[in-house]
C-alpha cells in the first residue's frame, strides 16, 4: 500500500488536555474543549480523548470522567473517552461505575484508556494515593476494573452499577517497554505516548507485536501512537506557532508550569543548550508545518511506526490557530470536511 493511500484509510484522532493560555482560567479551557471536539467530528476525526493532569497550571483535564461527558454530550459521532485514566489514583470500583454510566448515556461512543503515571508531581501523587495505589498495582487493578466491567456474576458481593456487562473498550498507555508488555501479555490494544516521551516508541512497539497474546477482544495487535502535530498554511507559520509548545515544554524541563505561553520570533534567548537538547529529544516526534510538510512528515511517522490509527496533539496558544491546525491535518489526510456546520468563532481574532 502506498504511503498516500495508507494515510488516508489510517483512523485520526485527537489529544486534548484541556489546555489553557496564559492568562485565562479553566472555565476558557472547557469552552475550547467543546469547540476542538465539535470541529473534530466535522473534520472527520474518529476519537477525542481527554488525559488526566492533576495540580498543573495550565491543565484543567483533572476530573478526567466529568469532562468526558461533556465532550459527549456536545458531540453526536465521535468516539470520546481517556488518554488516560491513571488507574492507581483511584478505585477501579469508581472508575466502572464512571465509564459505566457514560457508556449508558452515550452508548457506543465510550473509550477507557488506562496508563499508571501519577499526572501529577510526587506530592499530588501522594494525596490522590492516599488510600495506598501503586503503580506496582497495576495491573491488578486493571484484573478489578475487568471484572467489575464483566459479565454478571451471581457470587459477586459487589456489583458496578451502571457499567457491570458493558462493552467497554479499555486501552493499556504508556511510554515504556513495560506498559508494551503489559499489553501484549492482556491482549490489549496499546496507545503509545510519543507527543511527550518518544524514546522508546519503536522499541516498544517491536516488543508489543511480539508478545502479543491473542485475547478475546483482540485477536491480533493494534497500534495507536500519539504525536504533536502544529499544522499552519504555510511553513513558516507553523514553525511561529510551534514555538509556544517549544516554551511550554522547556518549562517542563526546567521545572516551570504556566498557561501556554504566546509564539514568539525567535527562541534563542528562551533556553541555554542543555534545556534546548532536552527540549527537544521530548518533541523528536513532533511534525511541524504547511500541508506538503505536514503529509510527509505523517507518512514518515505510519512509515516508521506502522501504526493502525494515529492520535494528533495540536494545542496552540489561540484556539482558532488550534482548530486550523486540526483542519489541515484533515485535508492533508483526505477527510471529507463538514463545511456545512461551520464554528461561527472559527478564524476570529
Amino acid at each position: 500500500m502506498s504511503s498516500s493511500l495508507r494515510l488516508e484509510r489510517t483512523p485520526l484522532s485527537i489529544l486534548n488536555l484541556a489546555s489553557y493560555p496564559r492568562g485565562a482560567r479553566p472555565g476558557d479551557a472547557f469552552a475550547t474543549t467543546r469547540r476542538i471536539a465539535q470541529h473534530g467530528e466535522r473534520c472527520g476525526y474518529h476519537r477525542f480523548w481527554l488525559a488526566e493532569h492533576h495540580n498543573l497550571e495550565g491543565i484543567a483535564s483533572a476530573a478526567t470522567s466529568v469532562l468526558i461527558g461533556n465532550v459527549a454530550g456536545a458531540t453526536r459521532r465521535i468516539r470520546v473517552g481517556s488518554g488516560g485514566i491513571m488507574l492507581p489514583n483511584h478505585a477501579p470500583l469508581a472508575i466502572a461505575e464512571q465509564f459505566g454510566t457514560l457508556e449508558s448515556l452515550y452508548p457506543g461512543r465510550i473509550d477507557l484508556g488506562l496508563g499508571r503515571a501519577p499526572g501529577g508531581d510526587f506530592a499530588t501523587m501522594r494525596a490522590l494515593r492516599a488510600a495506598g495505589g501503586s503503580a506496582d498495582d497495576f495491573p491488578a487493578l486493571i484484573a478489578e476494573l475487568v471484572d467489575y466491567l464483566g459479565p454478571p456474576h451471581p457470587h459477586r458481593r459487589v456489583r458496578a452499577i451502571p457499567g457491570e456487562g458493558l462493552e467497554i473498550p479499555i486501552w493499556i498507555l504508556g511510554s515504556s517497554l513495560y506498559s508494551a508488555e503489559l499489553a501484549a501479555e492482556l491482549g490489549r490494544p496499546y496507545a503509545f505516548a510519543a507527543h511527550f516521551a518518544p524514546t522508546h516508541l519503536l522499541e516498544a512497539l517491536r516488543l508489543y507485536r511480539a508478545r502479543f497474546r491473542p485475547s478475546a477482544w483482540f485477536a491480533a495487535p493494534h497500534v495507536m501512537v500519539a504525536i504533536p502535530v502544529v499544522a499552519a498554511e504555510s511553513d513558516e507559520r507553523a514553525e511561529y506557532l510551534a514555538t509556544s509548545l517549544y516554551q511550554r515544554f522547556a518549562g517542563i524541563v526546567r521545572g516551570e508550569r504556566g498557561g501556554t505561553p504566546p509564539p514568539v520570533a525567535s527562541l534563542e534567548k528562551l533556553w541555554d543548550p542543555a534545556v534546548e537538547a532536552t527540549t527537544r529529544a521530548m518533541l523528536k516526534s513532533l511534525v511541524v508545518g504547511g500541508p506538503q510538510k505536514i503529509r510527509r512528515g505523517l507518512d514518515a511517522t505510519l512509515e516508521a511506526t506502522g501504526a493502525d490509527e494515529l492520535m494528533i496533539s495540536s494545542e496552540l496558544y489561540d484556539p482558532n490557530d488550534t482548530l486550523r491546525s486540526y483542519e489541515i491535518i484533515a485535508r492533508v489526510a483526505g477527510r471529507r470536511i463538514d463545511d456545512g456546520e461551520a464554528d461561527p468563532d472559527f478564524g476570529r481574532p
